[in-house]
């Protein structure tokens, strides 16, 4: 068993308040007057106060095309994330997802076109669970930069995108 000094906790202790309050700062949204919806920095790094937390989807059990969710299996259970940047005119092109992908649009608005001719856009703040096995392409169609974080929820050997 290693020793850890009280100090030393302490101080761990607080780093990890002031970075969940970092998090759930850059990942809330805002009013239409523009201010955060969260505790600000300084409150979420004291010990005695608890984060607030604002929603962003819960328990959600279908993707966008209204397939069941289900996790690849058969390997090690593999989870990564990224956050893309989409310029004017910027687009994904024809590709499909062989895993779950969770979306969150962090600015702008990306328009995805599903086989089948289905076209759906999503603005900032919304969450979504990819279509998975679906060709598909993302673009975006406004004059403004698009930021999305991505988070693949995926499989050892098992691609989290296939371009087509």
């Amino acid at each position: 068993m290693t020793f850890v000094p009280r100090r030393s906790f302490r101080a761990f202790a607080a780093l990890f308040a002031l970075c969940a309050g970092l998090l759930l700062a850059g990942c809330s949204g805002s009013d239409s007057a523009g201010t955060s919806s969260t505790s600000t920095t300084a409150d979420a790094s004291t010990a005695s106060s608890k984060p607030q937390v604002s929603t962003i989807l819960d328990k959600q059990a279908q993707t966008v095309l209204d397939q069941f969710l289900q996790y690849p299996t058969g390997s090690q259970a593999q989870v990564s994330s990224a956050v893309l940047t989409f310029a004017p005119g910027a687009s994904t092109g024809l590709h499909k997802h062989d895993a779950p992908l969770y979306v969150y649009v962090l600015e702008g608005t990306i328009t995805v076109t599903y086989e089948g001719g289905i076209v759906k856009n999503y603005s900032e703040g919304s969450a979504i669970l990819e279509a998975v096995g679906t060709a598909h392409n993302g673009e975006n169609k406004t004059d403004k930069p698009v930021k999305l974080l991505v988070v693949n929820i995926g499989a050892e050997g098992v691609a989290n995108t296939v371009t087509l």
